[in-house]
């Protein structure tokens, strides 16, 4: 029986619906190729961080050295990731090298948090040849005195501004944690974005009991935390004018499957490349193959959405229904 896995994602038609997210093994035009090989049906270049870019405009309008004893410690913050921590001209060369060398499309990044002079990368990233661009927010509202609604404002300023300054279709990477996540994500579609990425996972530090100092603690995501993006993409679709891509936490052809079912377009992929290396992209796209064929589905097209909200009998199962169920079902006994 043959099955269609091609899926539609920020306009571009996609061979699958998996996706290698945004990693700094994406860098590697070498490791780009194996990707493609494998059957990834497109990759998310590394992110191009505003600190980075800042830093450079300072480098190079003499601030480094003014004030060094201030910030010198600072310095030290930026990632040092296999080579990774390069100034935006190199980041770009980068980028075009990554471009020339796979034919799959190829996404860009745009990490930052504040609209300013650095939004103008976004046209270079455009003009470095992608075929769309993912911003990426990360930003942690710590200030009590900063409503929701100031909050909200910051996200959509920043989309709004790159919409203008980019031609290419634009998606929006995102944490889960807002006041009514269902309506700030209608806002950033009225603001510009053409995709939304769900959900940025939020890196908490750990402490150093011997130093007592905060450090970056890192750990690999695991399947359950795909739960969280596959309840909200549920909700979502058919009520956003946006495409879907979830992340964090799809590891099997179980989690892949769920994330469709609700809705998602694609499935992006980075904890389980640094676990399982490239080629698991091709077991993914193997095994999802056989689940349709096992299911009756002819194509990805059939079963995407078909367990969503809209398309669900019981709607309230996916808010406080389901909520209820879950503890009354729970019998684990105690130790």
């Amino acid at each position: 029986m043959n099955v269609d896995l091609s899926t539609r994602y920020l306009g571009l038609t996609l061979r699958n619906p998996l996706i290698a997210s945004a990693c700094p093994l994406n860098q590697d035009p070498e490791f780009l190729l194996r990707l493609e090989e494998a059957g990834a049906a497109a990759a998310v270049f590394p992110s191009l961080f505003e600190e980075q870019i800042e830093f450079q405009q300072q480098q190079i309008f003499g601030l480094y050295e003014y004030g060094t004893e201030s910030f010198a410690e600072s310095l030290s913050y930026f990632p040092e990731l296999e080579d990774y921590n390069v100034g935006p001209t190199e980041y770009l060369r980068r980028l075009r090298a990554a471009r020339d060398a796979v034919r799959f499309p190829l996404i860009g990044s745009l990490n930052g948090m504040t609209v300013g002079g650095w939004i103008q990368f976004a046209k270079l990233i455009e003009d470095a040849g992608v075929d769309a661009l993912e911003l990426n927010v990360y930003f942690v509202p710590s200030d009590p005195r900063h409503g929701s609604e100031e909050v909200e404002r910051r996200y959509l300023d920043l989309v709004t501004a790159i919409r203008k300054a980019i031609k290419i279709p634009l998606a929006i990477k995102v944490g889960p944690y807002f006041t009514s996540f269902g309506h700030f994500a209608r806002r950033l579609v009225d603001a510009g974005a053409d995709g939304l990425v769900i959900f940025n996972r939020y890196i908490q530090p750990d402490i150093n009991l011997e130093t007592l100092d905060f450090f970056p603690n890192l750990a690999l995501s695991e399947s359950y935390e795909s739960r969280l993006s596959m309840t909200w993409i549920a909700m979502l679709r058919g009520r956003v004018g946006a495409y879907l891509a979830a992340t964090s936490g799809i590891h099997s052809v179980e989690d892949l499957a769920k994330i469709l079912l609700v809705g998602a377009d694609v499935a992006m992929l980075a904890s389980a490349i640094y676990r399982h290396g490239p080629d698991h992209f091709a077991r993914l796209e193997a095994g999802l193959k056989s689940w349709l064929i096992e299911k009756d589905y002819a194509s990805v097209q059939q079963m995407k959405g078909s367990l969503s909200r809209e398309n669900c009998s019981n709607p309230e199962a996916f808010e406080r229904v389901n909520y209820m169920r879950s503890l009354v079902a729970y019998t684990s006994k105690p130790i």
